[in-house]
């Protein structure tokens, strides 16, 4: 007796990440094999990023308080200790929209630690 494949199933499998692999360059979106490793592989650094996102952040906060502290007169180092030091818990995140968006708030937060 013949072996039975199912193929309705196994070429659905084949569309649907073919479809996910759409706009990909060359032979990664049209070629089965390459189109499933290419796909595969971004879920993979997918996985890394959702991790590596949260570093780059906190990297941009850090860099963006560091050059508005230095406008008034510290480095980041300093205002975070001081920060620390006069029991003022406010988060990275927050501290750096200020900077960005509300220099006058920030600098009234620096001046009560100074």
């Amino acid at each position: 007796m013949p072996r039975s494949v199912n193929h309705v199933a196994s070429k659905a499998k084949r569309t649907r990440i073919l479809k996910l692999t759409k706009g990909y360059f060359g032979a990664r979106k049209n070629v089965w094999t390459v189109a499933k490793n290419t796909w595969e592989k971004g879920l993979t650094y997918a996985y890394r990023d959702r991790r590596n996102k949260k570093r780059n952040f906190r990297a941009l906060w850090i860099q963006r308080i560091n050059a508005a502290a230095r406008m008034e007169g510290m480095s980041y180092s300093q205002l975070m200790g001081a920060l620390h030091k006069a029991g003022i818990e406010i988060n990275r995140k927050v501290l750096a929209d200020l900077a960005l968006n509300n220099p006058s708030a920030f600098k009234a937060i620096v001046d009560k630690v100074k």
